[in-house]
């Protein structure tokens, strides 16, 4: 759709100086003009309704091409944030990704059961791991949307510079200077870390499982979010755990009512959670509301295992605090990795551990001695030279604009009553087909159709969600990814 160049008054002369001020480096200048024009509107400066400034006045504004300008509006027009009105000008619209509705709160109360290995997920595994099946299941990002030059870069120097870097154990807690940049790091998550606090892990899987053996026992009760990501259970499973579903809204996420009623009558030991950029919801909680699931849990003295792989990838504003900034008993064990931004293959992850530290060592030393020294100093690197910020700041307003491309594709082509999450952060969408599509047998007409994605099951221990999907949108944008979710929604008409 062709925006015309009809005249329109500015909303006010300091609209520009705000967007100017906000604006995310090392990415199009029509982009940054977007992006910020989007942030307006998040943060209610904008309404729908509100007459924003014409092409020539933008162009003014910030001192681009009349071409910038207007690449910056059809961009906001495309993805629903403006319209053009004849004769009037240029107004601001509901935007498009509101008009969506979102998947349902599903109230179900569940009771503790004995989780089982999925006997689907390997063979998901494999179908994402075929280079000829478009991607649309697996959690993981196009490799080009990775700093893997610049990483490249620092490993030669390294092996260069320190050719002995790998001749010993680098044992638990972690290569310190790594601990170190992370500890300051979780100034912006709201929390006042050492790097004493801090022990690096193979991934954040192995952070996860550590924190499950410092805190819990086998046949003991760990409360989930409904849904929650599928390696968890996996976790649960190969522990001897057993699961506790909490009902989890997907803007509010888990129902802490609930929560408090399973602590009490089924004497719940602890509670995995991810509070930053839900997989695979999307949610970010508020402030508040991280503070009355840290709050509820201390007064029962329930372990927290805080899942933030995805913080750092929060579309808006500043980097989200930690549920662990709001810990004043050191009951909440903070993991992440590096995985989703910087390397999935350096599988570096690392957990912030409070009460259980020593015993996080210990179970880090059991299970595998040590994590490889080399990955630990390219990342230490690449966060003390600021290069991972430049990146993150790239990497956030990419991600964005192809998670609302991918919702739209998926209410164009799917059928009606398709739902979709609106995510905060990250790369996932969490989409409730029509009840009588079946997402299993989905599956496996994609597949044959060289398309994975990942059935809503395998996000339960109880088999719930059969007729919801989650579909990756880490990947570039291009023909090809557009026609596979074209072929999808086709494809819900045939498995009813």
């Amino acid at each position: 759709m062709f925006i015309t160049g009809t005249v329109a008054q500015s909303i006010n002369l300091s609209y520009g100086a705000s967007m100017a001020a906000t604006c995310i480096p090392d990415s199009p200048l029509y982009l940054q003009i977007a992006e910020n024009f989007t942030q307006q509107v998040a943060r209610g400066a904008l309404l729908p309704g509100d007459r924003v400034p014409s092409l020539r006045r933008l162009k003014e504004q910030h001192k681009v091409s009349m071409s910038t300008a207007l690449q910056a509006y059809l961009w906001l027009e495309s993805h629903g944030y403006l319209e053009a009105r004849p004769q009037s000008g240029f107004y601001v619209r509901t935007p498009f990704s509101t008009l969506i509705p979102e998947p349902h709160f599903d109230t179900t109360k569940t009771k503790p059961v004995a989780v089982s290995n999925s006997t689907i997920l390997a063979e998901i595994m494999e179908s994402a791991n075929d280079p000829a099946n478009i991607p649309l299941g697996a959690g993981n990002a196009s490799p080009e949307l990775f700093p893997t030059d610049r990483l490249n870069l620092i490993l030669r120097k390294i092996i260069r510079c320190q050719p002995l870097h790998s001749t010993r154990y680098e044992f638990p807690p972690g290569w310190e200077p790594l601990r170190r940049q992370i500890a300051r790091r979780s100034l912006e998550m709201g929390c006042s870390l050492s790097p004493r606090d801090v022990t690096i892990t193979c991934g954040a899987l192995e952070a996860l499982n550590l924190s499950i053996l410092a805190v819990v026992r086998p046949g003991d009760v760990i409360a989930l979010e409904s849904p929650t990501y599928f390696a968890i259970l996996e976790s649960a499973a190969s522990l001897g755990m057993k699961v506790i579903e909490i009902p989890t809204h997907p803007q509010t996420g888990m129902d802490l009512g609930e929560l408090e009623r399973a602590i009490r009558k089924h004497r719940v030991k602890a509670c995995i959670t991810m509070t930053n950029c839900h997989n695979p919801l999307g949610y970010v909680l508020t402030d508040r509301l991280k503070r009355d699931l840290v709050e509820l849990t201390s007064r029962y003295d329930v372990a927290i295992i805080e899942d933030d792989v995805y913080g750092d990838l929060a579309f808006q504003g500043s980097r989200p605090r930690a549920a662990k900034s709001f810990d004043h008993k050191g009951l909440v064990l903070l993991c992440s990795s590096f995985s989703k931004i910087l390397a999935p293959g350096y599988r570096l992850g690392w957990v912030a551990s409070g009460h259980f530290r020593e015993e996080i060592e210990r179970q880090k030393f059991l299970a595998n001695l040590a994590t490889p020294s080399l990955t630990q100093m390219v990342v230490a690197e690449f966060l003390e030279s600021g290069g991972y910020d430049r990146h993150l700041k790239r990497l956030r307003t990419t991600l964005a604009v192809q998670v609302d491309r991918v919702r739209q594709a998926i209410a164009k082509y799917f059928p009606d009553g398709t739902c979709i999450s609106r995510p905060a952060g990250g790369y996932m969408l969490w989409v409730e087909l029509p009840p009588q599509v079946n997402a299993l047998k989905l599956y496996r007409a994609a597949l044959a159709a060289h398309i994975s994605t990942l059935p809503g099951s395998v996000f339960s221990a109880t088999n719930r969600y059969d007729h919801y999907l989650r579909i990756n949108c880490g990947h570039t944008w291009s023909e090809s990814y557009d026609r596979a979710l074209l072929t999808l929604g086709r494809l819900c008409e045939k498995v009813v």
